[in-house]
């Protein structure tokens, strides 16, 4: 099973991170797609909702954000010690397919593993450098900025 594949993927997904311990630099993980989401980005029709907007309700049954580290992290050979949960974030997005809640997860290493996902087309970038991407991923990486930035 690939990680576009895990059943998950459709009502959850991830977005990861590093954080330098001294500095507090910030770079979050860019894949392939060009996307921050994880293990796939976002359709092109979502919309991030505003917490009053979010009806548990609707959700379902939700996932242990562990859970989805735990999987993404077995799909790419890594220690799922590598990544820990920022248990203070979670976005929820409306898409075509219903409500996908995004996770936030903070790479544990004390440098990025750059080459790790350099090899699958993945980058480390600031903020700053992700502008003008998918209007609901700029509003998420915008309110985990803040929750990481405290």
């Amino acid at each position: 099973m690939n990680k576009a594949e895990h059943g998950w993927a459709d009502t959850a997904r991830l977005i990861l991170y590093h954080s330098q311990s001294t500095s507090a630099r910030t770079l979050f993980l860019r894949h392939d797609s060009g996307s921050v989401i994880a293990p796939k980005p976002l359709p092109p029709l979502s919309t991030m909702l505003d917490e009053e907007e979010f009806n548990l309700a609707e959700c379902g049954v939700f996932l242990h954000p562990a859970t989805l580290i735990r999987d993404y992290c077995l799909d790419l050979g890594l220690p799922s010690s590598l990544l820990q949960v920022e248990g203070e974030f979670n976005g929820q997005v409306d898409a075509p397919g219903g409500i996908i809640s995004i996770y936030l997860a903070r790479f544990t290493c004390i440098d990025p593993p750059r080459q790790l996902f350099a090899d699958q087309g993945g980058k480390f970038c600031a903020i700053t450098e992700l502008r003008g991407g998918h209007p609901a991923e700029m509003a998420l990486l915008q309110r985990a900025y803040q929750t990481i930035m405290g």
